[in-house]
């Protein structure tokens, strides 16, 4: 069984996931709402150290044709961070259309909900 961090990265706020492989269940962790890197990459740290992952899965947005745009490189840009710092292999999955799936209250942040989409949607093609 190995424990798995899901990702939806923002420029406001970072959703994380959990799950591991045995069961394959994606659930909602935490959102990390720190705009200063060194801060969002501590909080981070501390997760990785309470659930002991062994990889990452980091959503990647895209034009609903597949074509990349602003965030598309900055999500890739995080998950070379994510590996860097912290040496675990990161999977990116494609997430365009992972916000519909979630149809959220007005004020409700979603960030987390939408992570473990994103991981689960990992877990289906394992």
């Amino acid at each position: 069984m190995e424990t798995i961090l899901g990702f939806d990265f923002g420029i406001k706020r970072i959703g994380v996931a959990m799950g591991n492989t045995l069961i394959r269940q994606a659930a909602p962790l935490a959102v990390i709402s720190a705009q200063a890197n060194d801060v969002r990459f501590a909080e981070i740290a501390a997760l990785i150290e309470k659930w002991g992952p062994v990889r990452f899965v980091v959503g990647l947005p895209s034009h609903p044709d597949g074509t990349p745009h602003d965030m598309t490189a900055r999500c890739r840009k995080f998950a070379n961070q994510l590996h860097g710092r912290f040496n675990l292999p990161v999977e990116l999955v494609d997430e365009r259309y992972s916000s519909a799936v979630i149809q959220a209250k007005r004020g409700e942040i979603i960030d987390d909900k939408a992570a473990a989409i994103i991981l689960q949607q990992y877990f289906e093609t394992l």
